[in-house]
């Protein structure tokens, strides 16, 4: 399999450049900063999260009006997001664009003022989104569970934050927080379009090229405990709500890819997942039901997730660690071995398809330290999986002892 392969340059400030040239009208761009809700301390929960939504309400340049209109108006697409550990500003537009949308990029990646007016209103959004994750069981479980999991470690802060804290957030708390945590070594400028890298590093130069060093050599605490627990809350909710899981290899860890596979085999998108297939469609009882593995720096986090009838409930638990246990016991046939790497190189090609979903997972590859990665180096790497290294890591992650439960009962 040929592609084109990635350019990389430093700036003088430290920020890294990765270009792509691929041909074609769209182009990607991504700045991605290595701080997230991890890095905030106790009483700053959800200021990541503020930021990113802040950041784009006005600069020294511009209001917020011209900062949203900008892509919009030539068919742009301008987005934000923040996690545990990363934030990001990503956009996708016509070629002839890179300009503007660098331009842009730099402009509220640095000159953003955080008007306090625009601030209050923009806090209000935030605590509708909290009440909506609130008022929907399926996505409140998750944050709990790693709650539950990653108890008392900085890993354990919902992204979103509380409403307390998020309503006494004030400019000043923004500006200190990024400039305890926002250090531009930690920041990589990422694209994928039919430029040429000389141009693209010519204009990173113009925008970002300029900009000071900001090196803040902040380390973080790592998460070393973990204690398997169990928690029941009745809720009233017409379906039962129920995760279970525990801790699994960190994301630079030789176990990824086995995880990864096992993951999918499991409860991953496909429809003929183990999961799936012997729970929902066997028996009827999950209208949803999955598995997820979450890759950190230092730690990882497999889990399942289902909402099933209450009268099902402790039917459909017993059936998942039925088939968790499977996985620990019986080794993969070759011809499932097999059926497994295919799947999975096939929904990696497939995301690999949308150019943005490539230029996320490179650019957070780059942050955790690993190099670039190709379709080839990835189809070489599940190919290598055995029936052993599945074995071993199922038993790793799944021992029946170090696994902890949430659910949530519903009303029977």
């Amino acid at each position: 399999m040929i592609e084109n392969r990635y350019e990389t340059f430093v700036l003088p400030n430290g920020i890294r450049l990765i270009h792509k040239e691929k041909a074609g009208e769209i182009a990607h761009l991504v700045l991605m900063v290595e701080t997230g809700t991890r890095d905030e301390l106790a009483h700053e929960n959800g200021l990541a999260h503020v930021v990113e939504h802040t950041i784009f309400k006005g600069t020294q340049s511009r209001k917020a009006y011209h900062i949203l209109s900008c892509l919009d108006n030539v068919g742009g697409d301008l987005n934000a997001f923040t996690t545990k550990e990363e934030t990001c500003i990503q956009a996708t537009f016509l070629k002839q664009h890179y300009r503007r949308s660098l331009d842009l990029f730099a402009d509220i990646a640095f000159h953003s003022t955080f008007p306090e007016n625009e601030l209050t209103k923009e806090k209000e959004v935030i605590l509708d989104e909290i009440n909506s994750y609130l008022d929907s069981p399926s996505d409140e479980i998750y944050d709990l569970f790693e709650e539950m999991v990653f108890n008392g470690h900085p890993l354990s802060r919902n992204i979103l934050g509380t409403t307390d804290l998020v309503k006494g957030f004030h400019r000043q708390d923004i500006l200190d927080f990024m400039a305890h945590n926002y250090s531009t070594d930690q920041m990589i400028l990422a694209s994928i379009g039919d430029i040429s890298f000389k141009e693209f590093e010519r204009l990173a130069m113009k925008y970002f090229g300029e900009q000071p060093p900001h090196l803040i050599h902040k380390q973080r605490e790592l998460f070393k405990t973990y204690v398997p627990q169990n928690r029941t809350e009745t809720r009233n909710n017409h379906l039962s709500h129920c995760m279970i899981g525990g801790i699994a290899p960190e994301f630079c860890s030789p176990l990824k890819m086995p995880i990864v596979m096992l993951n999918n085999v499991l409860g991953g998108p496909a429809m003929s997942s183990r999961l799936g297939l012997n729970i929902r469609e066997k028996y009827g009882f999950a209208y949803s039901i999955e598995s997820q593995y979450t890759a950190y720096g230092d730690t990882g986090l497999i889990s399942v997730y289902m909402g099933v009838d209450p009268d099902s409930l402790e039917k459909a638990i017993s059936l998942v660690y039925k088939e968790l246990d499977k996985l620990c016991q019986q080794k993969l046939g070759t011809m499932q071995l097999q059926h497994a790497k295919q799947q999975l190189i096939g929904q990696v090609a497939l995301s690999y398809e949308s150019g943005m979903n490539e230029l996320l997972g490179v650019t957070r590859s780059l942050l955790m330290g690993e190099p670039i990665e190709y379709m080839d180096d990835i189809i070489r790497k599940v190919e290598a999986v055995t029936a052993n290294d599945f074995l071993e890591v199922a038993n790793r992650v799944f021992d029946r002892k170090q696994l902890s439960r949430i659910v949530f009962e519903g009303e029977v």
